[in-house]
Parts: structure tokens; sequence; C-alpha cells
């Protein structure tokens, strides 16, 4: 693992100094990754593949998840009955119940469940339809916890298991055009650091939050918008984000050993976590200052995702 000291919380950096390397902690288990079609999902199946688990993968997409469960196969010695293909809608909630059943009787356990699907936002609130907070709660929040709450009552009967749960830097702090993504992230802070607390029975149950800051992925092509169905114009570009492979590295690092949050991100975003924990009134005078340019940037048509980095336009 590369020695970045400005990538990832000090608990996290440790860990992947002088802890259980991945490779050799998680081989062999089951991890069952949502939202593996693209983005981070995809890069930790690529790289749990390497090191030798068992995967199922789940996405809306079966196309998607076809292929990437082909590029696992290619990069490791994994066969075919290894990976299971699991199509599944964080929507339809009323589904969560067979398809945990159907992923427990396929491998006969569930080591580990990654929730990483999910949806971002670019949008202003005052602009924005209510149907988008619902829709960011329902699929972020909500169908979360509901495919948590179908695998959990399986690891406490086994005594053993982690549910790691993708949130993000707005998890922890709140950003300008992401007024709902914020609100679902929160929620899912709120949620698993309270579960985390009624499951001090259960030592050896890992209950992890991941806060990403931008990585580079398709978050943003898929973001909602002002209205439900309306995409975003454009991406933008993603050249000053965390690679994805990084930020799945350091992810696989902190379930092999245990971390219950995990903060990855570039500088001056990491600074940004600190900050918020320490001196919070610091940290309210940057972020309005740097949350006004980006505002700005907004409405000016520039990237939103590059805003902290750019100027905005001036007629």
């Amino acid at each position: 693992m590369r020695k970045d000291p400005d990538v990832a919380d000090f608990t996290l950096l440790w860990a992947g100094l002088f802890g259980h390397r991945p490779e050799n902690k998680l081989k062999g288990l089951v991890v069952w990754v949502t939202g593996a079609s693209s983005g981070i999902g995809e890069e930790l199946a690529l790289q749990l593949a390497g090191y030798g688990s068992r995967l199922i993968l789940s996405a809306r997409r079966e196309d998607e998840l076809e292929r990437v469960k082909r590029c696992c196969l290619e990069r490791s010695d994994l066969q075919d009955e290894d990976i299971r293909v699991l199509p599944l809608d964080l929507l339809e909630r009323t589904s969560h119940e067979g398809k945990a059943k159907a992923a427990i009787q396929y491998f006969g356990r569930i080591d580990v469940l990654i929730n990483n699907g999910g949806r971002s936002q670019r949008s202003l609130c005052l602009e924005t339809s209510i149907d988008v907070y619902q829709a960011l709660m329902e699929l972020n929040f909500l169908g979360t916890v509901s495919i948590t709450k179908q695998v959990l009552p399986h690891m406490t009967q086994r005594g053993t298991g982690s549910i790691v749960t993708v949130s993000s830097v707005v998890g922890l702090a709140g950003a300008p055009l992401a007024t709902g993504y914020s609100a679902s992230k929160h929620a899912l802070q709120g949620f698993f650091n309270s579960l985390r607390t009624e499951l001090t029975d259960f030592p050896n149950i890992l209950i992890s939050t991941v806060c990403p800051g931008p990585v580079q992925s398709q978050i943003v092509q898929n973001a909602f918008t002002e209205e439900v169905h309306k995409p975003v114009a454009a991406a933008g570009n993603q050249g000053h984000k965390m690679p994805t492979s990084r930020c799945a590295r350091l992810m696989l690092v902190g379930i092999a050993n245990g971390v219950k949050e995990m903060w990855i991100a570039q500088q001056p975003f990491l600074l940004f976590y600190y900050a918020w924990q320490y001196a919070p009134t610091f940290a309210w005078f940057i972020t309005n200052m740097l949350g006004r340019k980006r505002v700005q940037n907004f409405k000016a048509g520039l990237d939103a995702d590059t805003a902290y980095f750019t100027k905005p336009k001036t007629s």
C-alpha cells in the first residue's frame, strides 16, 4: 500500500501501514457488493476477486454485472461458480427478502455485505422537486436499511460478519447542491452508528461506514437533478478526484482491520473532515465561503465538482 499521508484518517492510515493486508484477511470470504455495476462497486469487485474472495454482485443492470463478472474472472483465479450475479433494485423492498435468501443459499453464508448502491444529487434546493428528496431517501437510506435488515439476522445467528456502508463526506457535513443527498447520508450515519451500539453483544460483527470525498466514478452522471427523470447536463472533468482504485483499496484495508468509520479523501477535502470534527466554527466559515463559490459556478454553468478550483465566469 502506498504511504500517502493525505488520503485517509489516522486510524485507516495506521491500519494500512501496520495492520492486516486485505489480500490475506479477505481471501475466501463471501462478499455481497451492491451497486457493483460501475464505479466504486465495480472496483471493489475486481480487487476482491484478485484477493480470492467469492462474490455476489448486485445492481439493477444485469448486463453490466455480467461484464464486471467477466472482468473479475479474467483478472483472478476464481471460477465461474465463485461469482454470482444477483440483479437487485434497492427501491423494490418487497423483493429484498427473497434476494437475501438467494444470496445466502448460494454460498451458504455471507461474510461481508458492502452497501454501495445509491445516487447523488446536483441541484439547488429552491429548484428541486420534493419527489427528488423522496427518491433519494427511498433509495439511499431505506433501500440500504432494508437489505441490511435482511442480512443482519444471518450474521447475528452465526455471531460473525461485516456490514460496510458507503456514506460520504457530506454524511458528516453539508454541501451545496446536495441537500437531499446529504440528508440521506446523514441518515445512514445515524442509523449505523446507532446499530453499532445495539450490537455490543456481538463483538465479531463489524458495522463500518465509509465516508469518501470526491472519487472518479459515474455517480455524477447518474445524479438526480431538479426533477426525478431529468439527467445531469454534463458530468464535468474528474481529473482532480481520487482514483477509484485507490478509494477501493483503502476501503478493503479498513474492512480487513475492522475500522468502524473511514475517512477517505485527497486534500483539501480531508482537512474539512478534521475541521468539522475539531473546529466547527472555523469549518462553517470555510464551508460557507467555498459553498458560495460552488453555487456561483453552478449557476454560471461551470463544473460544480471543480468549483473549488475554478474561478466563476465574469461578464
